[in-house]
């Protein structure tokens, strides 16, 4: 059997993958919900609003198709705190543990980093996400300030412990 990571590279964002990134977004998104002017802000715009601002972001590549995509959004300088946002994985890739690789490569990266935290936002409706944050070590927390309509859960993982 083929070991899922031989299979399946992460590399960071580069050009040439933003269209993916919008593409992996909507797709997803507009399974479930809605996209909001806060979606297209950072779809339209990744290098402005995620990467110029202190953030990253990944590509999941199979077969040298960029199947998946995850970003790491700086949020506050103090304390040092990042959102897990825009993970989004092609139907045709779902299964393959894909969102498990790039959400732990970007924990990873935040803990590298030295961030004190890292949150996110989702929606109650996607079980085989939050059991994904869940297995990655996010902890549930009250709802504050949520950023899109569609928010119903609020997690965050304690990095500084």
């Amino acid at each position: 059997m083929n070991d899922i990571k031989n299979e399946v590279k992460i590399v960071a964002y580069e050009p040439q993958y933003k269209e993916a990134f919008k593409a992996l977004n909507e797709e997803w998104i507009k399974t479930f919900f809605v996209i909001e002017a806060g979606d297209y802000k950072l779809l339209d715009n990744p290098e402005e609003y995620i990467l110029n601002k202190g953030g990253y972001i990944v590509f999941a590549l199979l077969n040298n198709e960029a199947v998946g995509t995850c970003a790491l959004v700086k949020r506050k300088d103090n304390p040092f705190t990042f959102e897990l946002s825009k993970m989004a994985v092609s139907p045709k890739a779902q299964g393959k543990k894909i969102g498990y690789l790039l959400g732990a490569a970007l924990v990873d990266l935040a803990k590298n980093l030295h961030a004190e935290k890292v949150v996110l936002e989702t929606n109650s409706v996607l079980v085989p996400a939050i059991k994904l944050y869940e297995k990655l070590g996010f902890k549930h927390v009250p709802i504050v300030d949520a950023g899109y309509d569609r928010v119903d859960v609020q997690m965050e993982l304690n990095l500084n412990m």
